[in-house]
């Protein structure tokens, strides 16, 4: 007799940044009228991510809940605080072991920068590759990969089997604006779709996937005392996926002197590369005035929607 899998279900979270408001406030809705979104005919659990920053519109208390979840800090007995602490419960309910499981993890974000309707991938997960593909092909949105980078770990979505972070702007911190609503709820939409098409085993994807590859960050300039002794230049501000060659203007001095790319990084990658989130208001603290990438045409490989459908397969229906 083959043992059957345990179903799961599908982890939608919200306000993993307590300033971050739009979602949540969606989250809130759904909770009260489930069927103003549409779920694809898959279980869900919504859940806000840091209850007690939303309730003092702080992006969080003592660090990062979305920087909490890399296992040597979640494993690290002698480490604690209320977002580890938070970390902590969120697996053991909804982690793939959990009292409550979920298999699918999507994080869903809002940012000052000028990025759009765009989809965060950490790592090279078949089944998150294949989900971003199927969202791509249905909404055209671009996809950053992070990865290689040990200065920015412990994201939330990598504790699931297959997660991606929805990432929604510019929109203010504390701020709630209706297009930054529609565009996070049209992208959530379309991965409970393909999630979907992936649980009845007919997922289709596109020959390609676009990534933006995570190449590394720059901060401003800054004296030693750590002020910044420039901004961003304006012909560089709101311009997140737009190429950036090393003769562009990239900083501007209070003197009025502009720094380019190739003065401030004179080994520039060869090619082009493509800023993203620039000038996010939360990174100054993390010393990131932008990141840069390298836009990719990636063959969709037979084992990314294999991969997507094999996990989907356990995932529960929607409770009617």
């Amino acid at each position: 007799m083959t043992a059957t899998r345990p179903q799961a279900a599908v982890l939608v979270v919200a306000g993993t940044h307590g300033n971050e408001r739009n979602a949540p406030w969606l989250l809130e809705q759904w909770q009260r009228q489930p069927s103003g979104l549409a779920d694809g005919g898959l279980a869900l659990r919504l859940v806000l991510g840091n209850p007690r920053a939303h309730a003092c519109n702080r992006r969080y208390l003592e660090r990062d809940l979305n920087r909490c979840f890399a296992p040597a800090l979640l494993d690290d007995a002698g480490v604690s605080g209320p977002e580890l602490e938070r970390a902590r419960e969120l697996l053991d309910l909804h982690g793939p072991q959990g009292t409550e499981a979920c298999a699918v993890a999507l994080d869903l974000h809002s940012t000052t920068s000028a990025m759009g309707n765009s989809l965060v991938l950490y790592g090279r997960r078949p089944t998150d590759l294949a989900l971003a593909a199927a969202i791509q092909a249905r909404l055209g949105l671009p996809v950053y990969l992070h990865e290689a980078d040990s200065e920015q770990s412990g994201f939330l979505v990598e504790r699931w089997p297959c997660g991606l972070v929805i990432e929604v702007g510019p929109v203010p911190q504390g701020v709630i604006q209706a297009p930054i609503c529609r565009q996070t709820q049209l992208a959530l939409e379309a991965a409970l779709a393909a999630l979907a098409e992936a649980r009845a085993g007919r997922l289709r994807l596109p020959a390609q996937l676009l990534v933006h590859r995570h190449l590394g960050s720059l901060d401003l300039p800054r004296a030693g005392d750590g002020s910044p002794l420039a901004c961003i230049h304006p012909q560089l501000q709101h311009r997140d996926w737009h190429p950036l060659a090393p003769a562009d203007p990239l900083f501007l001095e209070r003197s009025g002197r502009v720094l380019t790319l190739g003065e401030v990084l004179p080994a520039t990658p060869s090619g082009t590369v493509v800023p993203v989130f620039i000038n996010e208001a939360a990174y100054g603290e993390k010393g990131i005035a932008l990141s840069l990438t390298r836009r990719e045409r990636w063959p969709v490989q037979e084992r990314w929607p294999a991969a997507l459908e094999s996990l989907a397969a356990a995932l529960a229906p929607a409770i009617t």
